[in-house]
């Protein structure tokens, strides 16, 4: 008889093969603190993927729990929909006086559903009722979840063919610097646009990431989403920010687009909104697009008050004074010193890093290095995973409150794992 060995056999017989993260990190984790994990060995595992950018502030952030453990134990609302509660006043209050005001930006927040295709779904409905067109532009390379209005947006061929069916209304259109600096920005785009026999229906909106962070970590210039946001004027299209990875201080600002100075007419967040990595999503718009009619979209979870207590700790610990943006550029200048040195030692051609704040990317011409690199890091313990249309980059996605100490192990982790795969 073959038995499967027991620390994986409910996963391995149980658990659908969709399964992806466990395959690269085959362990059992138990519990997790700061930017360690610990598995049922009790292995210690330096965190550099951070839930895929959920967990901003690191695991189990003793602030952010003593929050929510004192409002479950006060047995304060857990399921509301969109009921107004305590704790959803609590945080759509510090949200206002901590993020948009100091920043002026004027938006209406809508709470669409638990995760980040939620948000984007939203806003996408949103931007064709107000315009009353259907189609909407992204760009190569783009991630926007695994909806179907999402991965119309997607660039990434294997995740648009899980669909099973023609996916439909969305353009795609190149993303900053596809063509190496060698094509003028949005030449091909305002022509078509301008063009009446170029087969474009007129969008609704243009949706963009700042930071590309599936995509391979693609980074666009401030100038270029300046551009963007001047294109969208003049042709009355919507500008709509997907901010749900590079949000929530991932790149610097709470904003990845305050570096840019535009103001989006929509902007989704998910992630790291909540703080805890606990399911929660918003699409916030300027308060002119705010057309909808009550219930015309909804959701059963779109009111997750344990996330509204843990956002609004979040907020008010990390973000009323204004320090965690100058410590995330100091970690970022940390972690591009260190590339810079990998770079430098290694002998293979073409080795390339970018970024910015708390994001990087390591790309190599031989695209199956970048695996053997996150397999290399993960025996030696930590945690990296790829990023790239065919996994060529190496993504470096650390807590924002990771130690220098934490970070400079980690990065050496990565050093040695770049040598012994070479």
């Amino acid at each position: 008889m073959t038995i499967t060995p027991p620390a994986l056999s409910v996963f391995e017989t149980l658990e659908s093969e969709v399964r992806s993260y466990c395959r690269g990190w085959p362990t059992v984790f138990d519990r997790a603190q700061g930017s360690h994990l610990h598995d049922e060995d009790g292995r210690a595992y330096l965190d550099f993927f951070a839930g895929a950018g959920s967990l901003n502030y690191g695991h189990n952030n003793p602030v952010l729990k003593r929050a929510l453990i004192d409002y479950i134990e006060r047995d304060g609302i857990t399921h509301g929909l969109d009921m107004a509660t305590a704790a959803k006043r609590a945080f759509l209050e510090s949200f206002q006086n901590i993020i948009l005001r100091p920043r002026d930006l004027p938006y209406k927040v809508m709470f669409p559903g638990p995760t980040g295709t939620n948000a984007v779904e939203a806003a996408l409905k949103l931007a064709r009722k107000v315009k009353g067109r259907e189609s909407v532009v992204s760009f190569t390379n783009a991630f926007h979840g695994m909806s179907l209005g999402s991965l119309a947006v997607t660039g990434n061929a294997f995740k648009r063919a899980g669909a099973g069916i023609p996916l439909v209304h969305g353009t795609p259109m190149p993303f900053d610097n596809y063509f190496d600096g060698q094509v003028q920005d949005f030449l091909w785009f305002e022509r078509l646009l301008d063009d009446q026999g170029s087969g474009l229906n007129k969008p609704a909106a243009v949706i963009v990431e700042t930071v590309q962070g599936e995509g391979g970590i693609n980074v666009a210039r401030a100038e270029w989403l300046r551009a963007l946001q001047e294109l969208c004027v003049r042709q009355d299209m919507l500008l709509i920010v997907d901010d749900i990875q590079m949000g929530c201080g991932r790149t610097g600002g709470f904003f990845s687009f305050e570096e840019a100075g535009i103001t989006p007419d929509i902007v989704t967040l998910s992630k790291s909104i909540s703080g805890y990595g606990l399911p929660m999503s918003l699409c916030l718009f300027k308060p002119e697009l705010d057309i909808w009619e009550p219930g015309e979209h909804n959701g059963t979870f779109r009111g997750n008050n344990p996330a509204f207590v843990t956002a609004a700790a979040a907020l008010d610990a990390y973000w009323a004074d204004g320090q965690m943006e100058k410590q995330t550029l100091a970690r970022g200048e940390q972690v591009e010193q260190a590339l810079l040195a990998i770079v430098a030692e290694t002998a293979e051609p073409g080795v390339s890093f970018r970024g910015r704040g708390l994001v990087w990317g390591l790309e190599f011409t031989d695209k199956s290095r970048a695996s053997a690199i996150c397999a290399r890091a993960f025996e030696l313990g930590l945690l990296l995973e790829t990023s790239g249309p065919e996994s060529e980059v190496v993504k470096l996605l650390p807590s924002l409150t990771i130690t220098p100490d934490e970070l400079d192990q980690g990065l050496r982790i990565l050093a040695r794992s770049v040598r012994e795969t070479a």
